[in-house]
């Protein structure tokens, strides 16, 4: 029995080496929310799912103001930009309609073959701003 305890102690350490183990070269990016409040209009844009490995990349949109409605197709107006200047349309939005004064929503994204070093989301003209850009890094 005592020869037994070792061997069982190393086995359940293999096990806890395996299980918590963290893949890192498929690991998605935790990446923070970006703000653009211009001309009475707020738009905070969180990335959701940006991995390697995703079927889809998706990006929370929340926009919110008090001066007037919101009724841009934000799927139409958006675009997502990497390093290399290679522009993603989105594959579809997720959320409320056009209209009203609070809109939210998930824009999605087909992921590009290589993972960008950087990516910036554009939003054209929500509120009267020609282009709201929400930049992150990647690595």
């Amino acid at each position: 029995m005592l020869k037994l305890l070792p061997r069982l102690f190393l086995a359940a350490l293999i096990v806890a080496a395996v299980l918590f183990e963290s893949p890192t070269s498929f690991a998605a990016p935790v990446l923070d929310a970006r703000t653009s409040d211009e001309a009475g209009v707020r738009v905070v844009v969180t990335p959701k799912a940006l991995g390697r490995d995703g079927a889809v990349w998706e990006f929370a949109v929340v926009m919110d103001t008090h001066t007037k409605p919101l009724s841009d197709d934000v799927a139409q107006a958006a675009v997502l930009v990497d390093e290399a200047g290679r522009r993603h349309v989105p594959a579809a939005w997720q959320g409320d309609p056009p209209g009203g004064h609070h809109r939210k929503g998930v824009l999605q994204f087909s992921p590009p073959v290589e993972m960008p070093k950087s990516i910036e989301l554009q939003i054209n003209g929500v509120g009267g701003v020609a282009t709201r850009s929400f930049r992150w890094i990647t690595e």
